[in-house]
Parts: C-alpha cells; sequence; structure tokens
C-alpha cells in the first residue's frame, strides 16, 4: 500500500559539485526536495522505492547498494543507493542511471535510514500501460510503501533550453505541476507519451509508475516547487 510519495527533478546540477559555481541557482530546488523526503520518512514506511528514468524502456531492477556515479560529469564522487552495501551487486558492472544517482544522493544528503532502499528504472519507450503496471506491482507487495519519484519536465522552455523553445512545452509542464501538486493519478496516467517524448520529458515514465502505484489512494498533494532556470521543468511534490 502507497503511504507516500517524493516527486523531485533529477538533474545532476542539483548536486552542488557538479553546479560548481551555479550551485546557488538550484538552492530553492534542493530545499524543496528536503522537504518532500521529510514526508516520506514521517509517513514511516516499511520499504521504499526510488523510480527515475532509465536509458532502456525497463523496468530495470537496482538492489541496495548499487552504487552510482557523477564522474562522467567531472566531479570526483560516488554514490550508492541506501545506507548498506548489498553483495550481490559485486561484479554485476552495472551502476545506477544518471537519475537515480541523483536520488542516491539525495538520500545520503537527507540521512536517509528510515526503511529498506531499492531502485527501479523505467525509459522512454516503456508504454503508459506497462508502466501503470510496474507501479501496482510495486504497491502490491506487503507493507507501507513509499516511493520517491524522479524525472524532470520538458527540456524546450526557452530558446536555449537542451531541446530548443517548443510552446507545447510550458501548457505541458503546468498540467503535469497541477497534477503532481493535486495528487492526480488520472491525470499522470493520460500524459501524451509522444508529446512528452517529444519534449524530453524524463519524468512522463516514473510519474506514470506513481500514477499506478497510487491507483485509488485516496493520498493528498502539495506542489513544493515549479520552475525552469535553465529551459528544463524542475517540479517537486510530496503526496501523502
Amino acid at each position: 500500500m502507497l503511504v507516500a510519495a517524493a516527486v523531485c527533478p533529477c538533474p545532476p546540477l542539483l548536486v552542488p559539485e557538479v553546479a560548481a559555481g551555479a550551485a546557488p541557482e538550484l538552492d530553492a530546488a534542493r530545499a524543496a526536495c528536503t522537504d518532500a523526503l521529510g514526508v516520506l520518512a514521517a509517513a514511516r514506511p516499511d520499504r521504499l522505492v526510488v523510480v527515475g528514468p532509465a536509458d532502456e524502456p525497463g523496468p530495470e531492477s537496482y538492489p541496495q547498494g548499487t552504487p552510482g556515479t557523477f564522474r562522467g560529469f567531472g566531479v570526483d564522487l560516488d554514490v550508492r543507493l541506501g545506507a548498506d552495501h548489498d553483495l550481490e551487486t559485486e561484479g554485476t558492472g552495472r551502476g545506477l542511471p544518471y537519475g537515480l544517482a541523483v536520488g542516491a544522493w539525495l538520500l545520503a544528503r537527507s540521512g536517509w535510514a528510515d526503511a529498506p532502499v531499492e531502485g527501479v528504472g523505467v525509459g522512454e519507450a516503456l508504454p503508459a500501460e506497462r508502466c501503470a503496471a510496474v507501479g501496482r506491482d510495486i504497491a502490491a507487495r506487503p507493507g507501507r510503501l513509499a516511493l520517491l519519484v524522479l524525472g524532470d519536465a520538458s527540456a524546450c522552455r526557452t530558446l536555449k533550453a537542451p531541446g530548443y523553445l517548443d510552446e507545447r512545452a510550458a501548457p505541458f509542464d503546468a498540467e503535469v505541476a497541477r497534477a503532481l501538486g493535486a495528487a492526480d493519478s488520472a491525470a499522470l496516467a493520460a500524459l501524451d507519451v509522444t508529446l512528452a517524448r517529444e519534449l524530453k520529458a524524463s519524468g512522463r515514465a516514473p510519474w506514470q509508475v506513481l500514477a499506478g502505484a497510487a491507483g485509488d489512494a485516496a493520498l493528498a498533494g502539495t506542489l513544493l516547487y515549479e520552475d525552469a532556470p535553465y529551459g528544463v521543468g524542475y517540479i517537486a511534490a510530496a503526496w501523502s
């Protein structure tokens, strides 16, 4: 049963070492992520599942202790998913996708030790119906479930954005922010997969996993942050 969810953006720039001199520009986003994680801790879950974007459709599972790194961004910084090192990850050669690595960093930054952690990666090619099924499967396991859901909105909000300016981006992001702030699972489930891909919204699949996990649960949502400082939509919200 899903008892709480935190929704956070996952640009590597959230990590101050990666952002370097630009780090203060995302202080408000980091603070919102911290607040969202506080909601998860207050819910006293039995387990936490971190859902984030991946290169392959997935779903791909990442046990507690799976390593991640930001060395590809020129920073000597490694992370692990959760507090403990799971020996099963030794020798697999598979580390966390960048989005889940940001999630691992957020958890370490908050000192998360409230429940065991596992990761699930889902990619833009995973259909909406399959995302919902993944969410239902996660929620069907025994115990009180919390989700940390990672992903960015459109990358087309300005001329200098990674995807250049697309007039459809702002309305898309506004609807996503509304749905996440209102814990509107039906609206998230109905997001246009093709439009999300064209707008380079990496959060679409993770958000639809959240929608499937929530089902008919009577959760309330709070929008904690919504902005596009680099032409990319960043949204943070909490459900409880």
